[in-house]
């Protein structure tokens, strides 16, 4: 009668604990709408942003002799005949080619610049980045139109003990000026093929894929 009676007790006392728990591991915040699967219009994404190990290609027209073929330096910077470590991180190619132009001004008159990008890494804030339990944890360079299931065959898919419906997406809010998450259901789109699991990601997105505990 009394270990009866002290399990009753015990199990008053715990049940709200149990309870608040279970609430807790219940909540996954809220879900991004569905994309599709194929894109029926097809549009431009943001104006892309020069970042760092980008190569490019600046020509000069009719001064072929001003232009070169560089990669951008670690540093941000670029160097080109006649104009030493101009800055090039966080431009698009059409700010660096005024900016180039400007500096050319002072040895050529009228000087016409383009620049074109031949190789892309981009800017932290272009990349998608995923981590955690997958094939090959990257950073991949965003595209316009790029979805989670583009991100996830670019990294080889999920890991042998992923959790790949417990998984979260970070997205930095412009608006508001904080860090926003999303659940994410990567188990039923690539494994029972949910359409609905598909979502359009966002320049900078990060994707954290846990492990399962068991």
């Amino acid at each position: 009668m009394r270990i009866s009676t002290l399990f009753r007790l015990m199990l008053a006392l715990l049940m709200p604990g149990l309870l608040l728990s279970a609430c807790a591991g219940g909540s996954r915040g809220p879900e991004l709408p569905p994309a599709s699967f194929v894109s029926t219009q097809e549009g431009p994404g943001e104006q892309y942003v020069i970042g760092p190990l980008d190569e490019l290609t600046i020509f000069v027209w009719r001064n072929p002799e001003l232009g070169a073929k560089v990669q951008v330096r670690p540093d941000g910077r670029i160097t080109t005949p006649l104009i030493s470590d101009m800055p090039a991180v966080g431009k698009t190619p059409k700010m660096l080619a005024d900016d180039l132009k400007l500096a050319l001004s002072q040895y050529i008159e009228d000087p016409r610049v383009s620049v074109i990008v031949d190789k892309f890494s981009g800017t932290f804030s272009q990349q998608i980045r995923v981590v955690g339990a997958t094939e090959k944890p990257a950073s991949i360079p965003y595209r316009a139109n790029m979805t989670l299931l583009d991100a996830m065959i670019a990294v080889g898919g999920l890991g042998e003990y992923a959790a790949g419906n417990k998984a979260r997406l970070v997205r930095f809010d412009k608006e508001s000026g904080k860090q926003k998450e999303y659940a994410l259901r990567i188990n039923d789109l690539i494994k029972r093929g949910d359409t609905k699991a598909n979502v359009l990601l966002a320049p900078g997105d990060v994707i954290i894929i846990p492990e399962s505990m068991f």
